[in-house]
């Protein structure tokens, strides 16, 4: 079993981004992808050790709805990345603005 963890973080506050929802989901043998997990980061922008199975997976961030909760349009309504799980631990940070986001394989 791997685990997948996540941060988020307000890069033009450069504060943790807390209540954002996101959703794990993986590519099943027939190609479609089924949510695996689905939740909010806590108070410090964290999601920590969602278990699944190797494969391809896709963490979708709803950024929109966290942007539009606070007044601020944003031209990105959804972030989602797509990453093989290949066992062991996989953590997918997120520095996020209204207008541009990065994320890389964090440790």
């Amino acid at each position: 079993m791997s685990t997948v963890s996540s941060h988020v973080l307000d890069a033009v506050t450069g504060r943790p981004a807390g209540g954002v929802h996101l959703t794990l989901l993986r590519r099943e043998g027939d190609g479609v992808f089924a949510v695996v997990h689905s939740g909010r980061t806590d108070e410090d922008g964290r999601v920590a050790d969602w278990r699944t199975e190797p494969g391809l997976h896709r963490l979708r961030f709803d950024t929109g709805d966290w942007f539009a909760d606070r007044g601020i349009n944003t031209f990105y309504p959804e972030v989602e990345i797509a990453f093989r799980v290949a066992g062991g631990h996989h953590h997918v940070p997120l520095l996020l603005s209204p207008f541009a986001y990065s994320t890389y394989r964090g440790s």
